[in-house]
């Protein structure tokens, strides 16, 4: 006959959060480079086109997660060629999502990805400089600051 022994001893627990109701270990989640590293022959966009309705594809983006999902689905719907646009992330453990998009047929669902993803390229580059741009700015106005009060206050102060 087997010992007798409680479920309570078989869950494991984190102090930090509530007890976990399945046995495991305690940090089921994978390494964090297994979320941005592409596997062997893995490609980061695989697509699919869909039949019904017409002009439709669904892009599986490998290895990325909510924020380029929601940054390409909203840009997307600021296009009148655009019909719709969504994404699902269908599982939070795995960097995965997948978007479809449905076009008005001017344009294809591919040629409103590609333009979408070199906007926002080029948004992120005006961005990147205009922030270098402010941190210098900024720098030489500390810069500007620390010499008066150098002068205002004397050698040796």
């Amino acid at each position: 006959m087997q010992d007798y022994q409680p479920l309570s001893d078989k869950l494991q627990r984190n102090p930090r959060s509530a007890p976990r109701l399945y046995p495991g270990p305690a940090n089921d989640r994978p390494e964090p480079h297994e979320q941005y590293l592409l596997e062997e022959g893995q490609s980061k966009v695989e697509t699919k086109e869909e039949t019904k309705p017409p002009n439709t594809w669904v892009f599986r983006f490998n290895k990325e997660d909510h924020t380029l999902g929601n940054l390409i689905s909203q840009r997307l719907l600021k296009y009148d060629f655009i019909k719709f646009t969504a994404y699902v992330v269908r599982n939070p453990l795995v960097a995965q999502f997948d978007l479809g998009v449905t076009t008005d047929g001017t344009v294809t669902p591919r040629e409103a990805v590609m333009k979408c993803c070199e906007e926002v390229i080029r948004d992120l580059d005006d961005l990147k400089s205009s922030f270098k741009i402010e941190w210098a700015m900024n720098k030489k106005e500390e810069e500007h600051w620390m010499d008066k009060d150098a002068e205002r206050t004397g050698p040796g102060v």
